[in-house]
């Protein structure tokens, strides 16, 4: 604190040393345990912040594997990736299939005849009516938009066409008006009709079934598997979602022969996530500890030992672990039945061997423990939830300490305050002395002076 320092001419004391010390003194006995309030509310709010982090990283960890299917991954394989490749979700049922891709899918593409002159040739008016598939939209064309280029633009830009590209392709008899349709199968055919205008437009009427200046570069059309060599599926589209349920086949080629799809089950991916779990909880088994720890020889104290938020929080994370989950029976239906068990100093250790048997045997019950609806990461997302959210229990705490701090704020403040007025009153009061000191010294100079001018008198 500021001390307010006085020049005193003569004095024999020093006032606002005097002061200082006398205010730091009576300071030190108010001061000592607001700081000791303020350290123990600051580690406090840290340590808690340290709790939200690692509960935090162990929720993103559990967040992926509260679906049962997370747990029942699948490893699908083509036997010749250059025809087709595969994916599927964990529902998918483990089996072998022979499929032949007999035509793959395919975007109709229209051209007209050559108009001499290119893309700047005045073509004509009237009005194009577009139709693929569902939709259709119009495109009107007058004086001020005939030309082909003209015309391309207009069909690009029309209101409500979404599915149908123009372009212009030259070639040494003229230029071409191209229509694509943006989409493939046999669904999404072109069809164009003319009405109107000076009849210059209806060389570029099409419906695929009358004669037509418009040729058809690319026929529209589906896709067409065999599965088996008996089940025949046609797709719109060359990624194929509902042949087989549960499996997307993505096809490159067609083929001569049938290519083997393998869909099995991938325990090797199962037992990375089982291994990541394990590894997040230790994760997180590691900060409790820390949180906790006592040290018998320096009597050192982690900041939440004995902590009622840090002893409730851990004991409800053991016991959905360690509980049996609802709903699922025989003898797979605990993480200890699985080989994930707890050790002497708490942490938590896979027995792939276990788990391999678990697997084997029954493989569903597993996946019900682990993602089930009341499997161990739905129990765990929903306890870390709660403990995470706005006003939860830790949200709590932190606003508990953040007021804690306030008040220590306050307390600091107000003896500052006190702390002014008491070392104005000491400066007043050691002035005054000072003062009187110095007067006293005055008349003690003058009576030895007069003394010692008295006759026989001595100044010594």
């Amino acid at each position: 604190m500021a001390t307010t320092t006085s020049s005193v001419g003569g004095s024999s004391l020093d006032v606002p040393t005097l002061v200082s010390q006398l205010v730091s003194s009576e300071r030190a006995q108010y001061q000592t345990p607001i700081t000791n309030r303020e350290t123990k509310a600051t580690v406090q709010l840290s340590a808690v912040s340290t709790l939200k982090g690692a509960l935090g990283a162990f929720q993103t960890a559990v967040s992926g594997l509260k679906d049962a299917s997370t747990f029942t991954p699948r490893v699908v394989s083509s036997s010749d990736t250059d025809v087709f490749t595969a994916t599927s979700t964990g529902d998918a049922s483990t089996g072998s299939y022979d499929i032949q891709v007999i035509a793959l899918a395919k975007a109709q593409q229209l051209a007209s005849s050559a108009i001499v002159g290119g893309s700047t040739t005045v073509v004509g008016t009237g009005t194009l009516t577009v139709s693929y598939g569902d939709k259709t939209f119009d495109v009107t064309i007058d004086s001020t938009n005939n030309t082909l280029a003209n015309i391309r633009d207009a069909i690009n830009k029309a209101t409500g066409n979404t599915g149908v590209q123009a372009s212009i392709l030259n070639d040494q008899g003229g230029a071409h008006l191209v229509l694509t349709s943006a989409q493939t199968g046999a669904a999404n055919t072109i069809r164009i009709a003319v009405a109107g205008g000076d009849g210059g437009l209806a060389q570029f009427a099409y419906d695929g079934v009358g004669a037509s200046q418009m040729k058809q570069l690319q026929p529209a059309q589906d896709a067409h598997i065999k599965i088996s060599g008996e089940y025949d599926y046609y797709g719109a589209s060359n990624v194929i979602t509902n042949a087989i349920d549960d499996v997307s086949l993505t096809l490159k080629t067609t083929s001569d022969d049938s290519v083997a799809l393998s869909v099995a089950e991938d325990s090797g991916a199962l037992k990375q996530k089982v291994t990541a779990f394990v590894t997040a909880y230790n994760a997180l088994y590691s900060s409790f500890t820390k949180l906790r720890s006592y040290d018998p020889a320096s009597k050192a104290a982690g900041p939440m030992l004995g902590d009622a938020l840090l002893r409730g929080i851990e004991s409800k994370i053991g016991l959905d672990l360690s509980n049996p989950v609802a709903g699922v029976t025989g003898d797979y239906k605990t993480l200890a039945s699985l080989g994930v068990t707890r050790q002497t100093d708490g942490t938590l250790k896979l027995d792939s061997d276990k788990l391999d048997k678990a697997l084997n045997a029954d493989h569903t019950s597993v996946s019900k423990v682990f993602g089930g609806d009341n499997g161990v990461a739905a129990r765990l997302s929903t306890d870390l939830t709660a403990f995470l959210q706005d006003g939860g229990a830790i949200d709590s705490r932190t606003d508990s300490l953040n007021s804690d701090l306030k008040k220590v704020q306050n307390d600091n403040d107000a003896l500052d305050a006190r702390m002014l007025v008491i070392q104005a009153r000491y400066t007043k009061q050691f002035t005054a002395l000072d003062g009187l000191l110095q007067q006293l010294q005055t008349t003690s100079n003058f009576l030895t002076s007069q003394l010692a001018s008295l006759p026989g008198g001595s100044s010594k």
